[in-house]
């Protein structure tokens, strides 16, 4: 059944299954998971029932809903989606409903932790789908609450330093956001009522900006700010510093939600807000943005060269792989390089929920990460050897799987623009295929260790997560326009608007 009200619905349901567990009594644990799982299976199915019905040649936003929220403030509950957001919101509700069934086998305060996954469900997809600037903020400031709680609760030995030090560097960004809301909202109007708004389609238009919003220095400064707070997000080099320890203390389901969906919306907050509001700031910014986006690729692919902790090393190629969606976003000449670094934040939720499963597996068994202290794991194990050889390739880029076709669109579309960064950000590749063919060696090939020849093979629950991902991999490997069609003509648009 399709409701009504369908984005709606696609926000608020987790929410529903949320307080339906919290009045759950605590001797019903295996109902409280049922219920959890309950709750993120319709929103799966509408986010693919909106995929199939998304209108490809309609550049607007789709399933509009608006109502008045605070009259007093004109702010509204206004809410849809475009090219740029319906992936993400695919994505949030495919990773949601798989990281309820890889959390299956939590024990400890069990109601609190599936009402805070929901909570976060409903905060990651209002994000993807608010179309009000403050309603934007609500839902980003919202995520930080169960995030902080689920690493710093359910998390490792340093689950505390963790989660408030990727509290501290979020809300860093969240003020400078805020400033910047702010400042919108006093510098615009919307000229059909001549009130103040947050409404984001309006502010895209440059007429209803008034003087404090088109002095110069002003948008440079609001340009800056949103950029620094949606980088600290990405992470991009140097703020990404609370992404390791928060991937490391994070249990494995948290990490899959934090990797595959949060870094995507530092990227998805510059598309949706920096680059409309102020478009001829982003043609400015685009060539310090392109040499982050560089030394990212590097750093984040050397850091993870040097780690043994199987979780650190996933953790810092994540900052390398984002580096290509933000090198990607840089190029305004042409589509190609915008086309790669959308589709590579949707293959690096993939590939990336993969390896942290992955690493989830292993630790289940081993009780343990270190790199070294493996060996000969395809062996005792063939089969998760199998799914994370795979996961590895398609980190890595290889040919028929699905990073490789967003990292060579993004470079393609770069060199035409950057050729010298471009030229650089491929030894990244290569850097990456060196840690990650290495890490394989010691992990799965060699001698068995004797400790580990009779670890129990991956279980059907494992492998029923595992498999949709894979498949994923593989087929946009081969066939990446079932994205592409879907994010082609919004983007031909953004990048019409903000091109100088």
């Amino acid at each position: 059944m399709i409701p009504a009200n369908l984005l709606t619905w696609i926000i608020f349901f987790p929410l529903l299954g949320a307080c339906l567990i919290m009045a759950v009594p605590r001797r019903y644990p295996s109902l409280m998971k049922v219920i959890a799982l309950a709750a993120t299976i319709p929103p799966l199915f509408w986010a693919g029932y909106l995929y199939l019905q998304f209108d490809r040649w309609n550049s607007g936003f789709q399933y509009v809903e608006k109502l008045p929220w605070i009259k007093a403030s004109n702010i509204f509950y206004y809410v849809g989606i475009d090219g740029i957001s319906i992936p993400m919101v695919l994505l949030t509700a495919l990773l949601c409903f798989l990281c309820v069934i890889a959390s299956w086998n939590i024990t400890e305060y069990l109601r609190g932790y599936f009402a805070l996954f929901l909570l976060l469900d409903t905060s990651m997809m209002g994000v993807f789908c608010a179309l009000d600037f403050f309603l934007f903020y609500v839902f980003w400031e919202l995520m930080l609450l169960p995030m902080y709680f689920l690493i710093g609760v359910w998390g490792g030995p340093r689950k505390e330093y963790a989660a408030i030090k990727f509290f501290l560097f979020t809300l860093v960004g969240s003020v400078l956001m805020l400033i910047v809301m702010l400042v919108f909202y006093f510098g615009s109007v919307d000229p059909s009522t001549g009130l103040h708004t947050f409404d984001l389609t309006v502010l895209m238009n440059q007429s209803a900006h008034f003087s404090l919003l088109r002095n110069h220095t002003i948008r440079w400064l609001c340009y800056l700010a949103l950029l620094l707070g949606f980088a600290i997000k990405i992470p991009v080099v140097p703020f990404h510093t609370w992404l390791p320890d928060a991937h490391v203390e994070a249990p494995t389901a948290i990490s899959v939600i934090l990797a595959g969906v949060l870094l995507k919306m530092g990227a998805y907050g510059i598309l949706r807000i920096s680059y409309p509001l102020l478009p001829e700031m982003a043609a400015a910014f685009a060539p310090y943005v392109a040499c982050l986006g560089l030394v990212s690729i590097i750093y984040g692919a050397l850091c993870a060269m040097a780690q043994n902790d199987l979780k650190k090393l996933i953790a810092y190629s994540s900052i390398s792989h984002m580096g290509f969606v933000v090198l990607g976003m840089s190029v305004f000449t042409n589509t190609t390089a915008i086309y790669g670094a959308v589709l590579q934040m949707f293959n690096h939720g993939t590939v990336t929920a993969m390896l942290f499963l992955l690493v989830g597996v292993i630790y289940d068994r081993a009780h343990h990460r270190d790199i070294d202290r493996f060996g000969g794991l395809a062996k005792s194990m063939p089969i998760y050897a199998g799914y994370t050889g795979l996961a590895f390739f398609a980190a890595l880029g290889l040919p028929g799987l699905s990073s490789f076709i967003s990292e060579a669109l993004v470079l393609i579309g770069s060199f035409q623009e950057y050729k010298m960064v471009t030229i650089t950000a491929t030894s990244g590749i290569i850097l990456t295929a060196a840690y990650f063919l290495w890490t394989m060696q010691r992990v799965f090939l060699g001698p068995v260790q004797k400790r580990y020849i009779s670890l129990p093979e991956i279980s059907f629950r494992e492998a029923f997560v595992l498999t949709p991902l894979a498949l994923i991999v593989i087929v946009l490997g081969f066939y990446p326009m079932p994205i592409l069609d879907l994010i082609g003509t919004t983007l031909q648009h953004t990048v019409a608007m903000v091109a100088p």
